[in-house]
């Protein structure tokens, strides 16, 4: 079983050492992710393997499937689960339609997505309410005054349909901005930053890391395995992919994150580490993670069983230093991707 840890300082919050992920859930060919989704039925599976471990924390968002993943998440989390012993995120701002106010975090949007999201869902309230990105780091969205957006989850706290929020990809400096303007006018401030932090992406080390471990912010990272290529997803190249993931559409999206010349040589070492603890990549790259500061519950994705099981069981893996030295040796500094981009 899993252990337990309090979300960050910010908050009496309990929660698992792993957080579900649920991007590849919904109707399959529906989303951006579309070719890799599992249906309801599929996905029964990892929900009840999830709950007999003691994951009772899951993390979902409008976009994952345009809705359909959330449609899935709360059926299966009903049938499955009283609604006071599971946590639920989900997370708002990207596009959902072609209309001018569908997206972003301007008050309008906020409202009507979070009612959306309940509404798909089938719950009265969520335990976090997370921001996909900046205000102003939304591809396609004008941007909306930081004011508004705070003033505007503020009142969905008060209103009793999110109990927490939380915040994921941005500069240091945009989150400090957002909590120093939320703490200035009494606003509700962030508990959590979900930010893309793994073994062969560190750049977050720098502010945002350091930020949050001082300033008693939870880190729960999302994608944790880069996608699969610290789990030996591909065969030493982003060429050789060998899942449905890996050789599908999705690929661009991996291909746009992961441009550093040592990541697949970083990816070899978590390989070889494995072998020699007969355990799975995967687990070496959650065991490295979880024995980082302010890390408390990563992001995890998972297609089979199995994987779950393996995911759970590194959380009682423990790295020497040396261990550790040797994962990190190789790493060298890439672009951060927000300076050109987006995350």
């Amino acid at each position: 079983m899993l252990d337990t840890v309090t979300l960050g300082d910010k908050t009496g919050l309990k929660v698992p050492r792993l957080c579900l992920g649920t991007m590849n859930f919904g109707e399959p060919g529906r989303g951006h992710q579309g070719d890799w989704t599992l249906g309801l039925e599929d996905a029964r599976p990892i929900f009840e393997a999830a709950i007999e471990t003691g994951l009772f924390y899951f993390d979902t968002a409008d976009i994952y499937g345009v809705g359909a993943c959330e449609q899935v998440v709360g059926q299966l989390l009903r049938e499955l689960l009283p609604r006071d012993e599971y946590l639920i995120n989900t997370k708002i701002s990207m596009p959902m339609g072609r209309g001018a106010n569908q997206g972003g975090l301007s008050r309008k949007h906020i409202f009507e997505g979070v009612d959306s999201s309940l509404k798909r869902l089938g719950l009265d309230y969520l335990d976090q309410l997370i921001i996909h990105r900046h205000p102003h780091g939304i591809p396609g969205v004008g941007a909306a005054p930081i004011e508004e957006t705070l003033e505007a989850l503020h009142d969905v706290v008060k209103a009793g349909k999110a109990l927490y929020i939380g915040a994921s990809s941005m500069f240091a400096w945009q989150f400090t901005e957002l909590q120093l303007t939320a703490k200035l006018n009494g606003w509700t401030e962030f508990i959590s930053m979900q930010n893309h932090y793994n073994l062969i992406y560190r750049e977050e080390e720098r502010e945002m890391n350091p930020y949050c471990v001082s300033t008693g912010v939870a880190l729960q990272p999302w994608s944790p395995l880069a996608r699969g290529i610290l789990a030996g997803a591909y065969r030493g190249s982003l060429e050789g992919g060998t899942t449905n993931r890996s050789t599908g559409q999705d690929r661009t999206r991996t291909e746009s994150l992961y441009r550093g010349e040592m990541d697949f040589a970083i990816a070899d070492r978590v390989i070889k580490l494995a072998e020699d603890r007969d355990c799975r990549p995967a687990q070496i790259a959650i065991a490295w993670l979880l024995s980082k500061p302010g890390v408390t519950a990563p992001v995890v994705g998972v297609s089979r069983v199995e994987q779950l099981h393996q995911l759970v069981e590194a959380c009682s893996i423990e790295l020497s230093e040396e261990e550790i030295d040797n994962l990190e040796e190789l790493y060298r500094p890439v672009d951060n991707l927000l300076s050109i981009g987006t995350s």
